[in-house]
């Protein structure tokens, strides 16, 4: 796909943000929260209702993949007393199974419409930053918000609502892509889909951006590139730290409230007072091919990044970590207060 190069504010999916002022006559009304499970019934409702009535160009899309974007994809709503037009086909019969995840102690389903994978050897993980396209919209068909343009500002998937962090792993980043010298650059074969997602899964309460609380949302989506994420540059990427690991059980004010320091963004994981950078060692490796890469014999206490760069020259160059336990008793330094 052939794109602008622009440089476009991206819009943060993971909390709506909206300048209000407060009218003296007017109280700001007040959103009942309701009963998570409940309300992913409900939701899911309302999406299968969706997909039993919409459909895509499922023969179009099939002819120009790989090579497809977000632009290509083309949803209707199939109207009482239509048929189904040649080469199209029901969401409800492209979506396959629903996809169940357990989140904040509740069951829930989505469902994907995998139009294709991406051809790209990376895929992000949770805590990954990812150059991505995408368009939302509301069961009504209403579009909230979109980028279309590749740009300077990737978005972080920690930062996102909980469906993205589901969905977006799932898929490679685009095989190649090319700076065509005239301010725009091609992807090729990137990773395209469409999620549909329960309120539970996207901003459940909240209302923001055009949409109300408590709505199912949909995304259209094209994968680009991703970026390895260490947050607190302790070393230690923040895929490797979990997201709500805290280790010594540290705390930060926002002047505020006190809220958990996780691993990811504390540079001093278990509190003895020495920097993780400090407890560990690192090594690169460079080499022709990635399979090369790959095969690069590890130590037991060694781990090998699940993100191999590409440099100008068209070498491979892999990370490796090496988690150090000074005293042997299974914990690494960087997790053990007792080792220093």
């Amino acid at each position: 796909m052939k794109f602008k190069s622009l440089s476009l504010l991206a819009l943060c999916l993971a909390v709506g943000i909206v300048s209000c002022k407060k009218d003296d006559d007017n109280e700001i009304p007040q959103v009942e929260i309701r009963d998570r499970a409940e309300q992913q019934k409900a939701d899911n409702d309302s999406i299968l209702k969706y997909l039993n009535n919409h459909y895509y160009n499922k023969a179009e899309i099939d002819a120009a993949v790989p090579n497809i974007g977000i632009e290509d994809v083309v949803i209707t709503e199939l109207v009482d007393g239509e048929t189904l037009p040649e080469g199209h086909m029901m969401l409800i019969d492209a979506v396959g199974d629903p996809i169940a995840v357990e989140y904040a102690d509740t069951d829930y389903e989505y469902y994907v419409l995998k139009l294709n994978q991406g051809g790209g050897y990376d895929s992000p993980t949770l805590a990954d930053n990812v150059q991505i396209l995408y368009e939302g919209f509301t069961l009504q068909d209403k579009v909230f918000d979109g980028k279309y343009y590749p740009d300077n500002n990737p978005l972080d998937l920690t930062g996102l609502i909980q469906g993205w962090r589901y969905v977006i792993p799932d898929y490679n980043t685009s095989e190649s892509y090319t700076d065509n010298g005239d301010g725009t650059i091609s992807y090729n074969n990137s990773g395209v889909g469409v999620m549909f997602l329960p309120s539970g899964l996207a901003y459940f309460a909240n209302a923001t951006g055009g949409i109300s609380a408590y709505s199912p949302i949909v995304f259209k989506f094209e994968l680009l590139q991703m970026g390895q994420n260490d947050h607190d540059a302790d070393g230690i990427p923040s895929y490797l730290e979990g997201l709500t690991e805290n280790t010594d059980e540290d705390t930060y004010s926002d002047g505020f409230g006190l809220y958990p320091r996780y691993d990811y963004i504390d540079a001093d994981d278990d509190g003895d007072g020495v920097f993780t950078a400090d407890e560990i060692e690192v090594r690169t490796v460079t080499k022709t091919m990635r399979e090369e890469v790959l095969a690069e014999p590890l130590t037991e206490d060694e781990v090998l990044l699940n993100f191999i760069e590409k440099d100008k020259n068209g070498n491979y160059i892999g990370t490796i970590v090496k988690l150090i336990d000074s005293n042997g008793d299974g914990t690494p330094d960087y997790l053990d207060p007792e080792a220093n």
